[in-house]
């Protein structure tokens, strides 16, 4: 009787660990960073329309993340979005003139800003700066509709 006990309990044991690692592996996976913190600096960008684009989004540079979206909102007066972004602390030689865009990852994947580093290497991007150059997301309804409309004029 006691060696079945035993047999129970690494059953369980057994059972729970398993439960543990696909918890561990579904927030892994899931984009969740529920045990990572991002510690960095903030920059601003604005757009014209950001699609999809959710909080917690990578931002990549040359494929590589090197930060999250940390922020989304509407501008009252301007009428763009306002996306803040943190950018992990070691990646902070980031020239001020460089660019951002949003990008789809797969043909219906998540979308992520993509920066891309400017030319000049004297001024560096710091806490609290704004990427003036940015381009929105791609609407696929806006481009089949655009699509379409020239296949009509034909």
């Amino acid at each position: 009787m006691g060696k079945q006990r035993i047999m129970e309990i690494w059953v369980g044991v057994f059972v729970a660990g398993g439960f543990a690692a696909l918890f561990g592996l579904a927030m892994q996976v899931s984009n969740i960073p529920v045990f990572q913190s991002v510690e960095g600096y903030n920059v601003q960008m604005r757009f014209d329309n950001i699609g999809g684009l959710r909080v917690r989004a990578p931002v990549t540079m040359a494929g590589v993340r090197i930060g999250r979206v940390s922020d989304i909102r509407l501008d009252p007066s301007s009428y763009e979005a306002v996306v803040t972004v943190t950018i992990e602390r070691r990646f902070d030689q980031i020239p001020e003139d460089s660019d951002a865009r949003i990008y789809t990852s797969g043909l219906l994947g998540e979308q992520y800003v993509a920066i891309n580093p400017g030319g000049g290497v004297d001024w560096y991007l710091a806490d609290g700066d704004e990427i003036f150059q940015t381009q929105g997301a791609l609407v696929l309804e806006r481009l089949i509709g655009r699509f379409l409309t020239s296949m009509g004029d034909d």
